[in-house]
């Protein structure tokens, strides 16, 4: 692609294939600015859910922090796997997957010379997880690979397959009404520009018409569906408000929108026994 060709942002189908190749060639492009942008924010050891800060140390989403030494947890879309050094920091033995080769390694570059518990890094696609069934006691993802898939269901099975029966799986995603509005952290982003309901992927594309980047919209119906179609139970729906501590805006997240209208989505869901 021209480097000085800025894409173009549309509204169209994209293909499971081509959301994939979309997502590991932005990653992999934009990982060294998103941790330099973000880093800071995030942490090198800290589990946040989202924009809005919200913290598993404090959330307990997985469940107790005492509780989660020896179990054996899978994140999924890890980016620079802080999530996962939190987690080994608790005594969990986490496993980090992205399909991001330039995102493993800054978790990598972050680990190195960490006293912590180690954590395994895996490059792979979340639609296709390299992993026995029943591998894995927990599941979790914060903002990772669901709202980039084309086939939600297929991610969610995988992750139902790795998991032992009665396993938890809680993740986070853009706030499906998010959706209904521009992407604008200021005032330009409280009025409704399009409809809920157009579950059409929003695509930018290069000057042939290659998606470079890809984000698929499922209404909060659409997610609740998926989640029992793939074989869980759904157990709670977080909706994070924006704490008054969070000054910071990112992209479309800010501190005006966050005290008005919901920014993140977390299921907290049980695999079926």
């Amino acid at each position: 692609m021209n480097q000085d060709h800025e894409p173009e942002a549309t509204r169209r189908d994209a293909s499971d294939t081509e959301s994939s190749r979309a997502s590991r060639g932005w990653w992999d492009r934009n990982a060294d600015e998103y941790q330099s942008e973000h880093g800071a924010f995030l942490g090198d050891d800290r589990f946040i859910w989202g924009p809005e800060g919200l913290d598993e140390a404090e959330a307990a989403l997985l469940g107790p922090a005492a509780e989660l030494k020896g179990r054996r947890i899978l994140e999924i879309g890890a980016g620079a796997a802080q999530c996962s050094r939190w987690l080994a920091a608790q005594g969990a033995l986490p496993v980090a997957l992205d399909l991001s080769h330039r995102q493993l390694q800054h978790a990598l570059r972050i680990a190195d010379g960490a006293a912590d518990g180690a954590v395994g890094l895996v490059e792979a696609d979340a639609g296709a997880l390299p992993f026995r069934d029943h591998s894995f006691d927990l599941a979790c993802s914060a903002y990772g690979a669901l709202p980039f898939v084309a086939d939600p269901v297929r991610v969610l099975r995988e992750v139902r397959r790795v998991l032992r029966p009665g396993g938890r799986f809680v993740f986070s995603v853009s706030h499906p009404i998010r959706w209904a509005f521009p992407d604008e952290p200021g005032p330009e982003g409280l009025s409704v520009g399009a409809s809920y309901f157009d579950r059409t992927p929003y695509v930018e594309q290069d000057e042939s018409g290659r998606a470079v980047y890809v984000e698929h919209h499922r209404t909060l119906g659409d997610r609740v569906r998926d989640v029992v179609a793939a074989g869980f139970r759904l157990e709670d729906l977080v909706e994070p408000e924006w704490p008054e501590w969070n000054t910071q805006e990112w992209g479309g997240w800010s501190p005006l929108r966050g005290h008005l209208i919901p920014g993140t989505a977390i299921f907290v869901c049980t695999a079926e026994v």
